[in-house]
């Protein structure tokens, strides 16, 4: 292992800390584990970053690349205060180590960086919180429901402006070229070699998919260029996201692939922020009738790598544009499970969605992380089905225990 000190020209205040702490990995490909250097002593800032590289790195262009990235995507955003609009009156406290012992009984799988397998009874919790979900999105929107297909054509995310706004994020979906020659000479060649995943993009024909970095996109392409019949449309679906989180990925809170229940609102700007706040609103009561501890807070989006990243991040949090649901999974440690988000008319301009009076429909959408949800419920209640709130143990009834239980 090799280490690197890397000093700013300028401290990161402890507003910025976190901005800065998301945005390490991303550095580089070489990075494997890094820390942040305090500042002057009587402040919460950052002076340096020490990383560490599994090999021999060039320091100085490692330090170019954080000192852009602080100059340009950090130190530029306003710093705002943290706001929280909900606080939940549970006082439990999660256990520690809860994924270590998740593993060791079996209830999960790590089946690679960022994926995790669930078994009994995580399985059974994530059904149920699906669920509760849906009960919600029925009762209060009568929402249209899809299964989407699994890839989103990339020209979905272009529009969007998904691919300059979160490239960090991004997972194609390549094909070879289709031609039999480059299937013979890739055919040998993958007898020939133990791996073979490095010489595969040469042969690849155009890049036309990507995975779905969430649900919502299936949805604005669903709709691009419709004009809706009804002044208010409510589409809800669940299926899998796939984000590349670097090493940022540990336990179940940043996975690279995962299940989200999206519900996305088009309509008036009335409608979508009522719709919003009212999803909210009762999201904190399902979190308060399972006894979980956590909070929902004013948020901003990762922006990466754009001209307008700083202004973006700030704008977000300034006009209150992105709410997220945290619940405790460990003691000081929570995780994002929920966000409710306005878009004001950014994907109806993008996607050229009109209501019926012919204008750019308003949109929102509420998104939940489904094994984050599950973990949030693990760590605070364990696996035994028995101690888990009424709510979740009368849908779980008939599911089998998983190894040695809690």
């Amino acid at each position: 292992m090799h280490s690197y000190r890397l000093d700013l020209d300028e401290a990161v205040s402890g507003a910025h800390r976190d901005e800065l702490h998301r945005r390490i990995y991303y550095l580089s490909e070489s990075i494997t584990d890094f820390r942040l250097v305090p500042g002057p002593a009587g402040t919460e800032s950052v002076g340096a970053v020490v990383v560490t590289t599994d090999h021999p790195v060039d320091a100085d262009v490692l330090a170019k690349k954080l000192r852009h990235v602080v100059d340009t995507e950090v130190l530029p955003q306003l710093q705002t205060p943290p706001k929280v609009l909900w606080q939940s009156p549970s006082s439990r406290t999660p256990r520690t180590e809860t994924f270590a012992a998740l593993l060791a009984d079996g209830v999960v799988h790590e089946a690679g960086p960022g994926q995790v397998a669930l078994g009994a009874p995580a399985l059974a919790a994530l059904d149920a919180f699906d669920g509760l979900l849906r009960e919600i999105i029925r009762e209060e929107f009568a929402a249209l429901e899809y299964r989407y297909p699994t890839l989103l054509p990339v020209s979905a995310l272009h529009r969007s402006g998904y691919l300059f706004s979160f490239p960090q994020h991004l997972m194609f979906a390549a094909r070879l070229e289709g031609d039999v020659d480059t299937y013979r000479e890739f055919a040998e060649e993958a007898v020939a070699r133990k791996d073979i995943g490095d010489r595969v993009l040469d042969r690849c024909g155009p890049v036309d998919r990507v995975l779905p970095p969430t649900m919502c996109y299936h949805t604005f392409d669903q709709f691009a260029g419709a004009t809706l019949p009804d002044e208010n449309t409510v589409v809800t679906a669940k299926g899998g996201s796939f984000r590349h989180e670097s090493r940022y990925h540990q336990t179940m809170e940043r996975l690279a692939d995962f299940t989200i229940r999206e519900t996305v609102f088009l309509g008036t700007a009335e409608f979508v922020r009522e719709a919003r706040d009212r999803f909210r609103r009762r999201a904190t009561e399902m979190v308060e009738q399972l006894d979980l501890a956590g909070r929902c807070e004013v948020a901003s989006d990762p922006f990466f790598a754009g001209a307008e990243t700083a202004m973006q991040v700030s704008s977000q949090r300034l006009l209150e544009l992105k709410h997220e649901l945290h619940l405790d999974v460990g003691p000081g440690e929570s995780i994002s499970v929920g966000s409710f988000n306005l878009h004001e008319k950014h994907f109806g301009e993008a996607f050229g969605i009109k209501g019926p009076d012919g204008g750019t429909v308003y949109s929102a959408c509420v998104g939940f992380g489904l094994e984050r949800l599950t973990y949030a419920l693990l760590c605070q209640y364990g696996w035994d089905v028995d101690d888990w709130p009424a709510l979740l143990k009368e849908r779980c009834r008939e599911i089998p225990r998983a190894g040695r239980g809690m």
